[in-house]
């Protein structure tokens, strides 16, 4: 009696190996070889997780009414680091990513801004990271699930001057 693989257990191996590597990466195609079989299928195709979390990161903050990403404490570390001579934004902060052979689950931490629907915010990065993630890794999207952590107040950016206050 011969056993053949499933799906899921193909994607299940392919996690725990991923996750065993240091830098994960994905497989898109299993590649052949040899000079009878077409350019395109000579060779395998694989994408690391990093640069699924950072398509993710720069489709979400795209959209209007988006702020920032990531919780408090990474936002914190992440404003010291962009201030630090040479020092690069991090475009991955607030992103989360589980990825298989074929499909992909992300998950967000936003910030938005004041007065803005969030509801309507989530749903246009939800379908411009979909878009955004088909269109450039060819991964199928299953899930994007949005976490919004705060909220950006226009007093927050700092520039108060003497005019704007109550009491002299």
């Amino acid at each position: 009696m011969t056993m053949q693989t499933t799906t899921f257990e193909k994607d299940l191996s392919a996690r725990q190996s991923a996750k065993a590597a240091a830098h994960t990466a994905t497989a898109l195609s299993a590649g052949v070889t040899g000079v009878d079989q077409p350019a395109a299928n000579r060779g395998k195709t694989s994408i690391a997780d990093v640069v699924v979390v950072k398509v993710a990161g720069i489709a979400a903050r795209e959209i209007p009414g988006v702020h920032d990403m990531g919780g408090g404490l990474s936002r914190t570390i992440g404003a010291v680091r962009d201030r630090v001579p040479g020092g690069r934004p991090n475009v991955g902060r607030g992103v989360k990513v589980e990825v298989g052979e074929r499909q992909t689950a992300i998950d967000l931490d936003l910030v938005v801004e004041y007065g803005v629907t969030i509801t309507d915010v989530a749903h246009d990065v939800r379908e411009n990271v979909i878009s955004a993630m088909e269109r450039t890794t060819g991964l199928e999207v299953v899930e994007v699930n949005i976490s919004v952590n705060d909220v950006h107040l226009p007093e927050d950016d700092g520039d108060h001057s003497v005019a704007d206050s109550r009491v002299e």
